[in-house]
């Protein structure tokens, strides 16, 4: 109901209303397109992109399901058009590490960004479509059905995708295929 409202606020010219549906959706936003995308700051461009273009067209606004699915949407869209762009471009992005905390514990921190860097990896490693079901569905908790509407096919297809994607994720992190 606070979506509805929000998005209502905003047709009406709130601003307020944006600075709030922002803050609310920026960090799942952020997170699906880090996981497409494989780079923070492309993913910080892309959600910066959707929420200018969103910004700017009020008018234009049509939702049939939820604010968030739509936003999410929006942001998996852009990551499959930018990739696309970057292969026709013959540009491969790069992954960034986070910034440690300098201050955190060594070991620890060591262990976790060599996990983090593992699962990046292996998440790149999955063919797009596979990639994009994993990342809307455990980043951007997406429904099948939701997913399904954004990729254009059918419900089936997308739970294969999906089952073969943590699969093939399960065994690259296992070591049992070759990269």
């Amino acid at each position: 109901m606070e979506d509805k409202i929000l998005i209502l606020r905003f047709k009406h010219g709130s601003t307020d209303a944006l600075c709030r549906i922002y803050r609310k959706y920026e960090g799942v936003m952020l997170t699906v397109a880090a996981g497409l995308l494989g780079d923070v700051n492309t993913a910080q461009d892309a959600v910066h992109d959707v929420f200018v273009a969103f910004a700017q067209s009020p008018e234009r606004l049509r939702l049939a399901g939820s604010l968030k699915s739509y936003l999410t949407t929006c942001v998996a869209n852009l990551a499959r058009d930018r990739l696309r762009a970057a292969r026709r471009h013959a540009m491969v992005p790069q992954d960034q590490e986070p910034q440690a905390d300098e201050r955190a514990m060594p070991l620890s921190r060591a262990i976790q960004d060599e996990e983090l860097s593992r699962l990046a990896d292996a998440l790149a490693m999955l063919p797009y479509e596979q990639r994009e079901v994993v990342v809307l569905h455990l980043k951007g908790d997406l429904a099948f059905r939701e997913i399904a509407a954004v990729q254009g096919t059918s419900l089936n297809t997308v739970q294969s995708r999906y089952r073969y994607g943590i699969d093939k994720l399960r065994s690259l992190l296992n070591g049992e295929v070759e990269k």
